[in-house]
């Protein structure tokens, strides 16, 4: 199991591009911090998620 965001997700072996498709994020407008550091956009394809991978995504948004 990963936690995502402070939940429990089956999303072992899963890249961070697989797993953010799957959840529906727009890759352009998120940032995502795997075990405290973050995960450079050109690496989403190839950082595999492993049990006990603590992962946030942050998703940004505009306003004025």
């Amino acid at each position: 199991m990963v936690t995502i965001n402070g939940q429990s997700v089956e999303a072992a072996g899963k890249t961070v591009a697989q797993y953010i498709e799957e959840a529906g994020y727009n890759a352009v407008r998120i940032a995502v911090e795997r075990n405290c550091e973050i995960v450079p956009k050109a690496k989403y394809a190839e950082t595999v998620l492993a049990d006990g991978d603590i992962v946030e995504v942050v998703n940004f948004v505009g306003g004025g």
